[in-house]
């Protein structure tokens, strides 16, 4: 799987800096969010595209409308490789990715430090889960999306792409989906059990 077009949507910055030395080695394009484009700016950064510029779909106050678009979503589900995709993504100008960066929202440090309801559904994330689980469900279905879900996998995903001319190995392609689903998972069921806490 080459890997030429990566989107970066990241509540956790840390590690970023590694990240995108790295990415730069590989000339990786960026498709970011608004907080995350203007960190990667910050680390000199420069084939980068705002989510917004992609789109052409302005951010919605309180960014609750960022990357709910299929331009994002198309990005991640369809494949060049199947004709009927590629003419899609051709007639909507829809551009491949091929890795995905995205971390969450943090509800259950949220939960924890005993923030009102307010403050907790404000930390419910949408966005992020939705571009995971479509990443993961492509990384499935054609071997390639590369979904990256915590600063801690960078590492791992860093020496892959230099180890493989940066390329991202299909088994962990395939291992990365499964840690997704598992997050996905986990951050629902945070949701699930605060929201019965409440009912108590």
């Amino acid at each position: 799987m080459a890997v030429r077009r990566a989107l970066i949507s990241a509540y956790d910055k840390s590690g970023l800096e590694e990240l995108a030395k790295a990415l730069g080695e590989f000339g990786f394009e960026i498709v970011s969010s608004g907080g995350t484009a203007k960190r990667m700016r910050e680390l000199g950064y420069g084939r980068l595209t705002e989510v917004s510029d992609y789109t052409g779909f302005p951010e919605s106050p309180g960014g609750l409308l960022k990357t709910l678009h299929p331009r994002v979503h198309g990005g991640l589900l369809l494949s060049r490789d199947v004709p009927e995709h590629r003419a899609y993504m051709d007639e909507h100008g829809i551009e491949p990715f091929d890795l995905v960066v995205v971390n969450l929202y943090p509800f259950e440090a949220t939960v924890a430090r005993g923030a009102g309801l307010d403050t907790v559904a404000e930390n419910i994330d949408i966005g992020g889960p939705t571009m995971i689980r479509s990443a993961a469900k492509a990384a499935l279905l054609y071997g390639r999306v590369a979904v990256v879900t915590d600063p801690s996998q960078y590492p791992e995903v860093i020496k892959a792409l230099r180890s493989h001319r940066g390329e991202v190995p299909r088994g962990l392609v395939r291992g990365l989906a499964e840690k997704a689903f598992r997050r996905t998972s986990t951050y629902d069921s945070a949701i699930v059990a605060y929201l019965e806490g409440e009912k108590k």
